[in-house]
């Protein structure tokens, strides 16, 4: 049992790329905090089935559009009347050494990762300025930070959300809207296609010597998404087992 308790009773929750790993958990973890929950995603199919399941309301869309997130985001207004917070999750693999990259492979990657924190922080923010109340709380990875063999379009992504996070939390900060990221190493669907052996090789050289667990991840986003943390932004913070050091 955590010793932790968060209160987001009244609040409005989006978390996007929330069918699974991470985002489940995060909107899990909103979910028990008592706040309205939405999941979005592109699969149809498991982000409704993933909602039911906790009790959220899923919608099916593309991050990397921007009709469909401003669709997402009149909805929610227009269920709702409000958005307090912000998750900044969807992403996608298309790993490859860069000498054998495709433009399509290294431009999904971009679009989705950071277009779609771009498209939703933009969609998100004159209700923000409105309210004078906003917390967006991205998710990036040490991939960003120090790079990984075969992930240049991974790493470029997530380097650009900590670029992203740290503009826009110079540029929302007036507004009384944070910015925050989390720069997390969970054990993940994307993790497990990784071969045992160098799972095994990588957990190694994390200090505390494991993989996270998803729901592990989900204090530090609740913490930033609060109203205690309203002079905190423009911070990444790494959730990995000492991993950055």
């Amino acid at each position: 049992m955590s010793n932790l308790s968060f209160d987001f009773s009244d609040q409005c929750v989006i978390v996007t790329g929330a069918a699974r790993g991470i985002g489940l958990a995060i909107a899990s973890f909103f979910k028990d905090a008592k706040a309205t929950v939405y999941m979005v995603d592109m699969d149809h199919a498991q982000v409704d089935a993933a909602a039911k399941t906790i009790g959220a309301i899923g919608i099916a869309a593309d991050v990397s559009s921007t009709t469909d997130v401003d669709r997402v985001v009149a909805q929610v207004i227009a269920d709702t009347g409000r958005i307090d917070v912000l998750v900044n999750n969807a992403g996608i693999l298309r790993d490859s050494v860069v000498w054998k990259l495709s433009d399509e492979d290294w431009e999904s990657v971009l679009a989705v990762h950071l277009g779609g924190t771009f498209r939703f922080t933009r969609a998100c923010t004159p209700h923000f300025r409105e309210r004078n109340y906003g917390r967006i709380v991205n998710v990036t990875s040490y991939t960003g930070i120090r790079g990984n063999v075969g992930q240049a379009n991974y790493g470029a992504a997530k380097a650009g959300i900590i670029g992203l996070t740290k503009t826009t939390a110079k540029e929302l900060a007036r507004f009384g809207i944070t910015v925050n990221a989390i720069s997390p190493n969970a054990a993940t669907r994307m993790i497990d296609s990784i071969p045992d052996e160098k799972k095994a090789e990588l957990a190694a050289a994390i200090p505390i010597s494991r993989w996270g667990e998803p729901a592990e991840m989900c204090p530090a986003i609740g913490f930033l998404a609060s109203a205690e943390a309203s002079y905190i932004t423009g911070v990444v913070l790494p959730v990995d087992g000492g991993l950055s050091m």
